[in-house]
């Protein structure tokens, strides 16, 4: 849900902001799973823990997001000699940016690619997840034998996966917020389900929010112009259709 209980769709603008986005998802996934102490949530707790480590050994979002915060915090602190800035506002969130970024310098790089190597659980596990059924028991009675140990076993070694995930997720969460704050929503209306925008330079993230759950929006965005389309779907085909009608709903263009 997005702002005051609307649900709200995003679109990113560049592959940074998508990137974050993904692991925004992901570690929203395995906190929801990690709260499920049963053997099939401790299981999807695992495969929330892979799919973080994957993407993060193939991308470099540990420099990505290092070097995000550093340039969020110049642009902040060029703001601090303005008459219409809350200097105190300002000087938390620069001191919260400050915070993790020190967590994030401590990091080695490339850590999860030698856990995904050098841990031989989820190594094997990490092998198997790709064929449908390939972590069954017979196949990997090593993790059978893991997941059948006292949680205080189990709740140490996801915690300790994941305590070098923990500072990248803050520091996604903190530019994520930051980013969504910068943009204004203002209320749209689309003529016969399409509406067109002319994107401002520097546009980072789309935000549309809507109260009419009977169409959700499909939205294409360029460096200078977005389209979005409502869609409705036919309960009785199951097919998705633009929908003819005149829909309101508001948006908003984030940038830094």
């Amino acid at each position: 849900m997005g702002d005051d209980g609307l649900l709200c769709y995003e679109q990113p603008l560049n592959e940074r902001v998508r990137t974050f986005l993904r692991l925004e998802h992901l570690t929203a996934r395995f906190h929801y799973h990690a709260a499920d102490h049963s053997f099939w949530g401790r299981r999807a707790t695992v495969d929330a823990v892979l799919d973080l480590l994957n993407i993060m050994s193939r991308h470099d979002i540990r420099g990505e997001v290092s070097r995000a915060l550093v340039h969020r915090r110049g642009t902040l602190a060029q703001l601090a000699d303005r008459d219409d800035v809350d200097g105190g506002a300002l000087a938390r969130v620069l001191a919260e940016l400050d915070a993790v970024s020190d967590d994030m310098a401590r990091i080695p790089p490339q850590f999860s690619s030698y856990l995904l190597r050098d841990n031989e659980l989820l190594a094997s596990v990490n092998n198997r997840s790709a064929i449908a059924g390939g972590t069954c028991s017979f196949d990997l009675p090593g993790y059978r034998h893991w997941l059948a140990q006292p949680a205080a076993r189990l709740d140490a070694d996801i915690a300790a996966w994941m305590s070098r995930v923990s500072p990248i997720e803050n520091g996604v969460t903190v530019l994520l917020r930051l980013l969504r704050d910068a943009g204004e929503m203002s209320r749209q209306t689309a003529g016969g389900g399409v509406y067109l925008h002319n994107t401002a330079p520097g546009t980072q993230l789309i935000r549309v929010m809507l109260d009419a759950p009977s169409v959700f929006p499909e939205i294409s965005a360029g460096r200078h112009r977005a389209t979005v389309r409502f869609m409705s779907v036919d309960p009785t085909r199951g097919r998705v259709r633009q929908t003819d009608q005149d829909i309101s709903f508001g948006m908003a263009c984030c940038r830094f």
